[in-house]
């Protein structure tokens, strides 16, 4: 595995992450052994970042990984967990008040059986932005509460997560310098998406660290295809479908060089998160990230999708 550090933390992660929004059952059903399973086989084989929420299957996810995390020495990996986005009785809820997530910090801690959090994550802080407050509240109130937690020593660095990445520089803007050391994107430097690189100065700039996730899109990137919820146009769907085709045809799953491209092509992103609860499509995802990129295929595909790269969400 390849180790690179997120900002400033001092964090050396590998460049292939675990997302464990899967043991919530999220995405698909799950057998719980199975998602135990797959986290040991990604420590096992050197991955030693997990990123977690109390939002993932609404407390399911985080009580999962506990249980696979007792039987893990804690020098082993890194953890994140999140603050702000949460769910009961299959509601979703926001809370982004002091109170709230202090108080959740220690019971994520105590879901995932651990005593200190490497990363606290403020989770899609968009849900604020158009809440009383809007994300102001976020650099006045939620980010305050947890360099408290920071400097008491209960989590070791704070960061934000969101799907725009507009937003995700507006907080750190207005943030103190050195509050907000991480920020975490998802769907925009995959084979059909690369909007995160034009913020990728800025970040670094800032000794900001950047953690990239869902190198497949939520699965446009796959022989599968997107699912029926997923919020990409039609356009893009059938674009990326054609182009997992082609790759098909030439016996190299999109998978594997959706994989590749995430973990190699940008060397400012410190890592890349999946998610699964299948041990095998661990090792798979592990091997396809340490063999060399196809460059002459990503071109070919970045043709094949062509102007729908910059077509990326409904209503966007």
């Amino acid at each position: 595995m390849i180790y690179n550090e997120i900002g400033k933390t001092g964090m050396r992660v590998s460049n292939l992450a675990f997302g464990a929004s899967s043991l919530g059952g999220v995405f698909h059903s799950l057998r719980e052994e199975d998602g135990i399973r797959a986290v040991h086989t990604a420590v096992d084989n050197g991955i030693n970042f997990i990123d977690v929420s109390p939002y993932y299957g609404h407390l399911k996810a985080e009580i999962v990984l506990g249980k696979a995390l007792k039987e893990i020495t804690r020098d082993k990996y890194y953890l994140s967990t999140k603050v702000g986005r949460y769910g009961k009785d299959g509601k979703n809820t926001w809370d982004y008040s002091a109170q709230r997530v202090t108080a959740s910090v220690f019971e994520s801690m105590q879901r995932l059986n651990v005593d200190y959090i490497d990363l606290i994550n403020v989770h899609d802080i968009e849900f604020q932005a158009s809440r009383e407050g809007g994300l102001q509240k976020i650099v006045d109130e939620t980010l305050p509460a947890l360099v408290e937690l920071r400097q008491k020593g209960i989590v070791g660095h704070v960061g934000i997560t969101d799907l725009q990445p507009e937003n995700l520089k507006w907080v750190v803007e207005h943030a103190d310098e050195g509050v907000v050391e991480s920020i975490l994107n998802f769907c925009h430097y995959s084979l059909n998406d690369t909007l995160l690189a034009d913020y990728l100065g800025f970040f670094e700039n800032h000794n900001v660290g950047v953690i990239n996730a869902s190198p497949l899109s939520m699965g446009l990137l796959s022989q599968r295809g997107a699912p029926d919820w997923h919020p990409a146009q039609k356009s893009l769907r059938e674009a990326c479908a054609r182009a997992a085709a082609y790759c098909q045809e030439r016996e190299y799953p999109i998978e594997k060089l959706a994989i590749q491209f995430s973990t190699s092509y940008n060397p400012r992103i410190a890592t890349t998160l999946f998610s699964t609860t299948n041990p095998d499509n661990v090792l798979r995802n592990i091997g396809y990230a340490n063999e060399p990129i196809d460059e002459q295929l990503v071109l070919d595909v970045q043709q094949i999708i062509g102007d729908q790269m910059f077509v990326r969400w409904k209503n966007s």
